[in-house]
């Protein structure tokens, strides 16, 4: 039986390559992304030339009109979701001192990745509660922090805060959706080389260099990906609400 799962901000990045190692494990893959589809024209071909059967959606998760269109044309097309993958996000556009942060710039970064993964969580996990049970389970849901929701950097407060809310939604979710038979975990990326970390690159290979990082290099979207995958794998349904540091050991405390 085919299997279908929604990653959003899925054309780029870490997001493409998750949703390229669903594709390779088996599952149709739904993209919502911002852009326009010929935006991503490199990246979709790549499913193409592997196989892999995908639909673009165009939409913004911090958009109840197009959660709600993604939802529809996915269950319209492929008759059920079993996994979500909360991928989009997006960076402060312009980091600023927490005593300089912008209400403006706040209510972006929150609006987008903590407010927009709740209800596109809360759509996908009322259509999940209706399905089947298949292999023990009606949906999985992961859900890519940061390494920032337990990490201070006052240079781009809103978004740790708003990782901090993506974590507490892992564990509301989890607990919620347990006796439903869907499971919720999370990823939390370290530095993982992608358009976002690029202004900062400079930084990065300093830090990396002088040895911040057990793992001495970038992370990689792919690395994400496989942990991903992992969750999705359906070997962990003894496991809910759990997390998974994708971050070369920055999260050991080192004397």
């Amino acid at each position: 039986m085919a299997k279908t799962a929604i990653v959003t901000g899925g054309g780029r990045g870490i997001g493409f390559a998750i949703a390229h190692q669903l594709g390779k494990d088996g599952y149709d893959v739904v993209i919502l992304g911002r852009s326009p589809k010929e935006a991503y024209k490199s990246n979709l071909d790549i499913l193409l030339a592997e196989g892999i059967n995908y639909l673009y959606i165009q939409g913004g998760i911090d958009s109840p009109q197009d959660r709600q269109r993604c939802v529809e044309e996915t269950v319209s097309k492929f008759g059920r979701i079993d996994v979500l993958v909360n991928n989009a996000g997006v960076a402060p556009a312009v980091r600023r001192d927490l005593l300089e942060m912008t209400e403006e710039s706040f209510d972006r970064v929150v609006g987008i990745n903590t407010k927009g993964t709740m209800f596109m969580t809360q759509l996908v996990a009322k259509q999940m509660i209706k399905q089947d049970i298949v292999e023990s389970k009606r949906g999985i849901i992961v859900n890519i922090s940061s390494c920032s929701a337990t990490v201070s950097s006052t240079n781009r407060g809103e978004y740790c805060i708003s990782k901090a809310g993506v974590s507490m939604l892992t564990k509301l979710y989890a607990d919620r959706l347990a006796d439903e038979a869907v499971f919720v975990y999370e990823v939390r990326p370290g530095v993982i080389a992608t358009e976002m970390t690029a202004q900062a690159k400079e930084k990065y290979d300093k830090l990396i260099e002088q040895g911040l990082f057990p793992i001495k290099r970038w992370g990689l979207p792919e690395d994400v990906a496989q942990a991903v995958s992992a969750f999705c794998s359906g070997k962990f349904l003894y496991t809910t609400g759990s997390y998974i540091d994708v971050d070369g050991g920055f999260h050991i405390q080192r004397l």
